[in-house]
């Protein structure tokens, strides 16, 4: 999509700060983060919503898992990490293109939001 932020993102055509990239995932550090690790990560295709997955696209959400599960054991974040995604406006996504937001090195609190 030519208007996605994270689709220019990915593209270079607005700068971010990379952390990974593959084939099929993007990893950058999020400008307004929210831990002392925030990384944002993100399919290549172009997927809006969470409610937009199916059996033909599953495939990469899979893999961004496998991402974050590499991510967390390169960065030795044994202590934990939460990773979150919102779906839609009303729980809170602001960018119409999936991302799955990597956050570590503090608390986290339950019940979340």
């Amino acid at each position: 999509m030519s208007d996605c932020l994270f689709c220019k993102i990915i593209k270079g055509e607005i700068p971010s700060k990379k952390i990974y990239e593959d084939e099929t995932v993007y990893v950058f550090e999020d400008i307004e983060p929210t831990a002392p690790v925030h990384y944002l990560v993100i399919p290549k295709e172009h997927i809006s919503k969470l409610d937009e997955i199916t059996a033909e696209n599953s495939g990469v959400i899979s893999h961004i898992y496998e991402v974050i599960a590499k991510l967390a054991k390169d960065m030795g974040l044994k202590e934990g990490f939460r990773v979150v995604s919102n779906c839609g406006e009303h729980a809170g996504q602001s960018v119409f293109h999936i991302h799955f937001h990597m956050l570590a090195g503090r608390d986290f609190g339950w019940p979340a939001g």
